[in-house]
């Protein structure tokens, strides 16, 4: 799969799980996605349009990481 195609798959995916109310962080996004560019793929659906809130939360480790999220919607 060339580059772009694999980034514009990434974006759907990314964006469906959003719609579905998940809340992602760069590491889910790297698992479930294999996504090594979590916020270039959020840059890039915020410039389309999206609205995408990012949070930065403190993960059991304690370390702190962005996690995005965006309002459920019905599909």
């Amino acid at each position: 799969m060339e580059t772009n195609e694999k980034t514009e798959s990434q974006n759907r995916q990314i964006l469906m799980s959003l719609l579905l109310g998940d809340k992602l962080t760069p590491l889910t996004m790297l698992k479930r996605f294999d996504s090594l560019r979590a916020g270039a793929r959020i840059y890039d659906l915020r410039k389309k349009g999206w609205n995408i809130t990012t949070q930065i939360i403190k993960t059991e480790s304690g370390k702190h990481v962005a996690e995005y999220s965006m309002e459920k919607y019905q599909l």
